[in-house]
């Protein structure tokens, strides 16, 4: 009976384990195919990771600096390493606060490298048309008048060309004074001195040396110490630096001769006071305005 069962069972067995055979190599198969499928996923969740930015920089979707439309346009200024509104006011000829407004700034301290910032009153874009650089005649004629444009521009530029220059020549004429009593301790150098600086004692009178408004009165601008600057018309700033004292705020209106600081040494290796005179933003000779002592 032995003879005739073990055949029996050994047929189970080697069915058996046939199927287990079988078993495992589809199993082996499916595992294999898994994997495979597995890893395209990974391979395609970097490549949707990566694609967004490709189609972002595709699609030019890069962070535009304020007022970037207008880099490089007449009336404007792109703001440089260092630069600060007080700054380009004073390289400007302008009132810092009246730039920070015209540029629709909500932060005056906050400007980055590369913005551009206006630095003409949009309201003189009508007078800026006679003038060899202008802001665009276009954009100075009314929208109603748009279709007879050329002939009102060129009607209107004939009369307007003069009163400019009129105005100019008045603005020039500007009967300055000496700010400080002092003898000259280093004259203009556009490169090394950007103005006068006139020796003196601590506390000693710095007056102002025309009719004008302060548009700034502080200590923001580097290597002037504490500083006043005057606007005094459309074409003159005056600069008064390395005072101990100042005596006049910002908007306030100051007369000729009028005491606005005392002589001091800040942010300078003496007493004195730096002086300067800008032309449209650009430092000039106070020597060549000033009389003669």
């Amino acid at each position: 009976m032995a003879a005739s069962f073990h055949p029996v069972f050994d047929g189970q067995r080697k069915t058996r384990l046939l199927l287990a055979g079988v078993l495992a190599g589809v199993m082996l198969l499916s595992a294999c195919s898994t994997r495979s499928l597995g890893r395209a996923p990974v391979e395609d969740r970097g490549t949707g990771a990566a694609r967004p930015v490709a189609s972002a920089i595709e699609a030019g979707n890069v962070k535009l600096l304020p007022g970037a439309e207008n880099a490089g346009k007449p009336g404007y200024y792109t703001v440089k390493p260092g630069d600060t509104l007080i700054r380009i006011g004073l390289d400007t000829g302008q009132n810092w606060r009246d730039i920070g407004r015209w540029s629709n700034l909500e932060n005056a301290n906050l400007i980055e490298v590369g913005q551009v910032l206006r630095v003409v009153p949009p309201a003189e874009s009508t007078a800026v048309v006679v003038r060899p650089v202008t802001l665009g005649g276009a954009t100075a004629v009314p929208p109603a008048q748009a279709s007879s444009a050329p002939a009102v521009v060129a009607s209107a530029a004939k009369p307007a060309s003069t009163p400019p220059a009129s105005s100019s020549a008045a603005e020039d004429e500007i009967a300055w004074i000496w700010p400080a009593q002092g003898q000259v301790l280093a004259g203009f150098d556009e490169a090394k001195n950007k103005g006068l600086d006139i020796a003196g004692k601590a506390g000693d009178t710095v007056v102002a040396s025309a009719d004008g408004r302060v548009v700034y009165a502080g200590a923001g601008l580097r290597g002037y110490g504490n500083l006043i600057i005057l606007k005094h018309n459309n074409t003159f700033l005056t600069a008064y630096a390395h005072n101990q004292t100042l005596l006049v705020k910002e908007d306030q209106s100051v007369r000729k001769g009028q005491k606005i600081a005392e002589m001091g040494n800040s942010d300078a290796d003496r007493v004195k006071l730096h002086f300067e005179i800008r032309r449209q933003g650009k430092p000039v000779d106070p020597a060549k305005y000033l009389p003669g002592k």
